[in-house]
């Protein structure tokens, strides 16, 4: 059993992410094996809000170039969470 902090990496903040926090949804960077039931448990235990929903997209990473090599960023997992009316999650600026 993985502990809510291991699921949930980080709370991604873009300009796409503070548009959908006035519509009660947050964007958030997790496990890439975790699953939407897995999230939903480590928000609710981590922020202390009640999640409606939960859907989830497997981000692929850029390649990149140095020099002459080329390389891969890892790929990761975005979360898009939807809390209940009023809630919300304090994220530091």
């Amino acid at each position: 059993m993985r502990t809510a902090t291991e699921i949930v990496k980080r709370v991604l903040q873009t300009e796409k992410a503070a548009r959908l926090a006035s519509r009660d949804q947050y964007l958030l960077s997790v496990a890439r094996d975790a699953n939407k039931i897995e999230i939903q448990q480590a928000v609710e235990e981590l922020f202390k809000v009640k999640v409606t929903s939960v859907n989830t997209q497997n981000c692929h990473g850029k390649w990149r170039r140095l020099s002459v090599r080329r390389g891969q960023r890892p790929d990761w997992k975005k979360a898009f969470v939807t809390l209940e009316k009023g809630q919300k999650i304090e994220v530091a600026k």
